[in-house]
């Protein structure tokens, strides 16, 4: 059987390396069976085993993506294990700890397992090792027996910015560019930061402490490079949704903590809350102003985690039980997108979102449940109107064409005409609505939007009316009906604002 040993060559000083990986790395070179993931490593011109030995650092030039290159490598160390086969086993060796920052140790193990080849690792002092001696030269309190977090420049993956992180493989300064814009996500631009450079070589360490937006503007950038992201305090994390969790736990703290007013409310006394941020949110999409939205979205936000704190301490549920449920919930309900089904019709995405509800309805014994019963009947009416109509066409209870809704709208506001008594008019107008609605949906549009849109039109040019009056010396009800008529007109004749 085919068997690998990945050997840590330490982070630059042949004093770094263990006695156990020395002796590997001698004895493979002398047979040829040690290869290097790359020949950038400081103890390579000092230490002819490794000199000598072949290196795989022409993926990184044939390869577009650096996950190609790691495949590509990985593949290739399995190549060679088979190669060599019988006579040892492969010596593969990779700069600082295996198991520490290497991406391309992680493919091995994985398509090693696959294919029966035995691996084991040999340790050799980490990145992580030597880095956090530099920091601590220019940051007394580097970690204080704090939590840290390691990554890989190229594959950061998620961040707490409460907890420090150290980065490394920062190798150019576009690699630089691209963490700095990652990062600006959840620190602010003058957050002091650690550029090291060739930790723990000999003559080559030095350390900067800068402001993360500066990280790329440093040519000496190299493979050797790494970043140090000192944490940021719990409430100082402003960018986080967690922080805004531990602000409203704060804000509901028992006596003599936390806010009085806060510490009263109940999901009922918000209840206004939440309609009134929703519909200040949707002003803003409405005027197209991204400042208000930002601001109006934040507002809507908040209203959910005070109702989600209020509900943890109740012991009912928490934040992180809505986020997992609406998670779940749209994994499942999207299984061409996260499951091995494609589709590019959105009808069919909606049929397909339809059955997996009643499945879901059957597993909670809730298979007699309508289909509408999950409309609020508190919505706006166009909007309920909206939803109980859509709902049933997704299973093709509707009109076979737009021209059936126009010839009911037609049928419609005949009968509305043609009705007698208030309660007749009553029932009629809703009628006619009831199908302007469904109108709206067979054109794609959303009729409270365009209802909206409307009074704003109407609310414009009614405006522009009395300030043609004012002008005047006049007020409206001084005009007769000819004379509103012609402000009327030149309103709607006046160019839209912006």
């Amino acid at each position: 059987m085919a068997s690998i040993a990945i050997v840590g060559l330490g982070p630059g000083s042949r004093g770094q390396v263990t006695i156990d990986a020395a002796s590997l790395v001698e004895s493979a070179s002398q047979v040829g069976s040690l290869v290097l993931r790359t020949h950038i490593h400081p103890l390579v011109q000092e230490w002819p085993a490794l000199a000598g030995a072949p290196s795989l650092d022409g993926h990184y030039e044939s390869a577009e993506t650096f996950e190609e290159t790691y495949s590509r490598i990985a593949a290739e160390v399995i190549a060679r294990a088979a190669a060599v086969q019988g006579n040892g086993e492969l010596v593969y060796a990779v700069p600082g700890h295996p198991l520490v920052g290497e991406s391309t140790v992680t493919r091995v193990r994985s398509l090693a397992a696959q294919g029966g080849v035995a691996v084991r690792i040999v340790p050799g002092l980490s990145f992580v090792d030597a880095a956090l001696v530099a920091v601590a030269r220019v940051l007394q309190s580097a970690l204080d027996g704090e939590s840290l977090r390691v990554a890989d420049a190229l594959a950061l993956g998620r961040i707490d910015p409460t907890v420090p992180l150290l980065v490394c493989q920062v190798y150019s300064r576009a690699v630089a560019s691209r963490l700095k814009l990652a990062l600006a996500d959840h620190y602010p631009d003058e957050h002091m930061v650690v550029l090291i450079h060739a930790a723990a070589v000999p003559g080559a360490e030095r350390v900067e402490r800068l402001p993360l937006h500066e990280i790329d503007r440093r040519a000496e950038t190299a493979h050797l490079t790494s970043l140090w992201v000192p944490a940021l305090a719990p409430l100082d994390a402003v960018r986080e949704p967690q922080t805004l969790r531990q602000v409203m736990a704060e804000l509901r703290a028992p006596e003599p903590d936390g806010c009085p007013w806060d510490r009263e409310q109940t999901h009922d006394t918000l209840r206004r809350y939440l309609l009134e941020e929703t519909y200040e949110a949707l002003d803003a999409l409405d005027a197209g102003d991204d400042h208000a939205l930002e601001e109006e979205l934040g507002d809507l936000l908040l209203q959910i985690v005070f109702h989600a704190q209020i509900a943890d301490e109740r012991g009912q549920f928490n934040l992180g039980d809505i986020c997992a449920a609406i998670n779940r919930k749209l994994i499942r309900r999207h299984p061409h997108v996260f499951g091995g089904r494609r589709e590019q019709d959105a009808n069919v995405v909606l049929r397909n979102w339809e059955q997996l509800k009643r499945e879901e309805r059957a597993g909670k014994d809730q298979a007699e449940r309508s289909m509408l019963d999950g409309v609020p009947v508190s919505m706006p009416a166009l909007s309920y109107a909206q939803q109980v109509q859509d709902r049933p066409a997704r299973v093709g209870f509707d009109w076979p064409d737009v021209e059936g809704v126009l010839d009911k709208i037609a049928e419609e506001a005949k009968e509305l005409a043609d009705a007698a008594t208030p309660e007749e008019r009553r029932e009629e107008l809703g009628d006619l609505l009831f199908v302007l609605v469904r109108l709206a949906s067979w054109l794609k549009l959303d009729p409270e939007d365009a209802l909206r849109a409307a009074n704003r039109k109407f609310r414009s040019r009614f405006t522009s009316m009395e300030h043609a009056a004012r002008a005047a010396g006049k007020t409206l009800d001084q005009y007769d009906a000819a004379g509103l008529d012609v402000l009327w007109r030149s309103a709607k004749a006046a160019p839209k604002p912006g």
